[in-house]
């Protein structure tokens, strides 16, 4: 039996929220298509609520909801009688290789494009039709709007699913829609996502108060229409479903390339490695595609044979009119609502650093409850990867300097965690929160090894001498192991070399700043007076991207760095290489004693030979901005001369 027909009407409400900051960065139309996808799961519609977080307060993208509130009276139901896996219309009309009906599908793509193009044309034009503001109430809310980050709370309940006139076009009831933005005002810190999430539990608890709750990036469409019945069958498990506190999806991109020039499939991490949390408590909470017990969210404490009665849960209703409704939640979603609360502390997610979510999922962990990892053959979702390099090392920037903010804060999980969740597991964490600490020893790697050559160092035995064995076996030995690994994961070859690029990248710029903006910030220091952006806005930029061509058009200290250690190892093996060859009798003598040091530089050379070829050969946006290029040869003729 499936879960549908054995449950029946005990299957539990699902509350979907989905959480954007900025019209800019994260455009309506792309929005849109999130929020269609999630109306669209294959799963009784009455039971299914779908809330929009907006902090920018936009009322481009307020106009953007009510289009697709329109157009999902036409989608769901095609969505239904094709048995459509990829809900997002952008993914679908994209990638669809078979029409199931010629006519309904060109009619249907046809809707969507108008839409998708009345959506564009709008926030192009960054103005909102007077006729189009007449039509609905929710426009009026603007008129008291000062800025983004001053406004009143907004809130519209787009479709009513209880409404019995709020239904598709063949006459099926629709999922609940509501549009939220929360209050904002320059004199009280709105504690970014982990706000806007906080703000959504409580909203939602009074207009759906579904027992789970699923969140999603705005850019992390549903690929799959089972995914709720999936997740389901983990909490509705007789035997060990009453223990699971969250089921987290593995965070797949629909825009990789075939050799990962970015490595952003985090691969080998995302199908063994995570795998492995599971048998010591589950995985750690990643921010999105994660389902969760909503009395979880609310820092309820797992108790010893505690059972859930789906029946008594779904007999609760809510009865108030939806203007009712929109009127009396705007205090949840207020500045001033969470003031002398267990709000970011005990209940919702935890405030005070860049990455809580897992530190929220840590502490749901140390509450008693376990969680799932649930990475099924076709992927739960599907979201965009960072096009640039810039893009990828500032991401990673953000998360290592988390991560290590957290490690040294009373949620250490050695700490917070002892005598709360296994030991393995309190390791576990700690292995990522010091991810920004391997900076430090991939420093040593780079720089060392290259500047004892130029001076005539030795810092490894002699190619002649047995203990050179250890070194050898062990290096090859464990590049082997994960080059097999990456392979096995479905990788290619050259897919890996760029994930060991990548790495050495984040480790020798992402990791560096984050640590040591770590340690000035406890130390009571400011942090570093540069803001490191991505500012590459060409329109070839997708076009290197899908050549594989990694991108650099942009000045920033990481890539000052970059091409500086890559110019440092370059004269290092060439200085090795003229010492080697200016005394032919010398030569066996220089290799005996420097060739583990020589192969160390001669293979840093190898990796960075995209960066060579940005700083002298490439005449594309996407090379190496002169100025780096000066910077980086200067530097390291500095360090070889000092």
């Amino acid at each position: 039996l499936s879960i549908l027909e054995r449950f029946g009407k005990e299957l539990p409400g699902i509350d979907i929220f989905v959480c954007t900051a900025d019209p800019l960065i994260e455009p309506p139309s792309l929005v849109v298509n999130t929020v269609l996808s999630m109306m669209a799961y294959d799963y009784p519609p009455e039971k299914l609520s779908v809330y929009l977080s907006d902090d920018g307060g936009s009322n481009l993208l307020f106009y953007a909801m009510l289009e697709a509130a329109n157009f999902s009276k036409t989608w769901l139901p095609f969505c239904k009688k094709f048995q459509v896996e990829s809900t997002s219309p952008e993914a679908y009309f994209r990638t669809a290789s078979e029409l199931v009906n010629v006519q309904e599908w060109l009619s249907v793509k046809k809707l969507y494009e108008d839409m998708k193009m009345r959506i564009e044309t709008t926030t192009k034009l960054n103005q909102i039709p007077e006729y189009i503001q007449k039509q609905h109430k929710g426009f009026r809310e603007w008129d008291f709007v000062s800025s983004k980050h001053d406004h009143q709370t907004i809130l519209q309940i787009l479709i009513d699913g209880r409404d019995t006139n709020a239904v598709a076009i063949e006459g099926n009831p629709l999922p609940t829609l509501v549009y939220l933005a929360r209050e904002k005002r320059p004199q009280y810190h709105h504690h970014f996502k982990a706000g806007s999430m906080n703000a959504l539990i409580r909203v939602s608890s009074k207009i759906t108060n579904a027992p789970i709750i699923l969140n999603v990036d705005c850019d992390m469409y549903s690929n799959n229409s089972k995914t709720i019945k999936s997740s389901l069958c983990i909490f509705m498990d007789e035997e060990k479903g009453d223990e699971i506190g969250y089921v987290q999806f593995p965070q797949c991109f629909y825009n990789l390339t075939k050799n990962e020039i970015y490595g952003s499939s985090l691969r080998v991490l995302l199908q063994l490695e995570v795998l492995g949390f599971d048998a010591n408590g589950g995985p750690s909470y990643m921010g999105s595609g994660c389902f969760h017990r909503r009395e979880t969210l609310c820092g309820k404490k797992y108790e010893k044979n505690y059972k859930v009665d789906w029946k008594k849960i779904n007999d609760k209703k809510v009865s108030e009119t939806a203007s009712f409704l929109e009127e009396t939640c705007k205090v949840l979603a207020s500045c001033t609502f969470e003031h002398n609360t267990p709000w970011g502390k005990e209940m919702g997610l935890k405030y005070g650093t860049p990455v809580e979510d897992v530190v929220t999922g840590m502490s749901i962990q140390c509450n008693g409850w376990k969680s799932i990892y649930l990475n099924p053959e076709r992927e739960g979702f599907l979201g965009v990867a960072p096009i640039t390099l810039l893009q990828n090392l500032v991401q990673h920037k953000r998360w290592a300097e988390g991560e290590l903010q957290l490690f040294f804060s009373r949620y250490c999980p050695l700490l917070y965690g002892h005598r709360k969740i296994p030991l393995k597991l309190q390791l576990i964490y700690s292995t990522y929160k010091l991810w920004a600490a391997n900076c430090l020893a991939t420093w040593y790697i780079v720089v060392v090894p290259c500047l004892c050559l130029l001076k005539g160092i030795s810092l490894f035995p002699k190619i002649s001498s047995p203990w050179v064995l250890p070194f050898v076996y062990v290096t090859f030995v464990h590049r082997a192991y994960s080059l097999a690994e990456f392979l096995w994961c479905g990788g290619t070859f050259r897919g890996w070399c760029n994930d060991q690029r990548i790495w050495l990248f984040k480790r020798t710029t992402s990791y560096l700043f984050a640590f040591f903006e770590t340690i000035l910030k406890l130390l009571g220091h400011s942090q570093l007076n540069f803001v490191v952006t991505a500012k590459v806005a060409d329109e070839d930029v997708s076009k290197r991207y899908d050549q594989e061509l990694i991108e650099f058009g942009a000045a920033s200290p990481m890539f000052d760095i970059l091409a500086t250690l890559a110019m440092l190892n370059l004269f290092g093996s060439l200085g090795a290489s003229k010492k080697a060859t200016m005394d032919a009798d010398q030569d066996s003598k220089v290799l005996d004693q420097f060739g583990l040091q020589i192969l160390l530089c001669l293979v840093l050379v190898t990796i960075n030979l995209p960066v060579y070829q940005a700083l002298f050969f490439r005449k594309d946006n996407g090379k190496m901005p002169t100025s780096v290029m000066y910077k980086s040869i200067v530097f390291a003729l500095l360090a070889c001369m000092l």
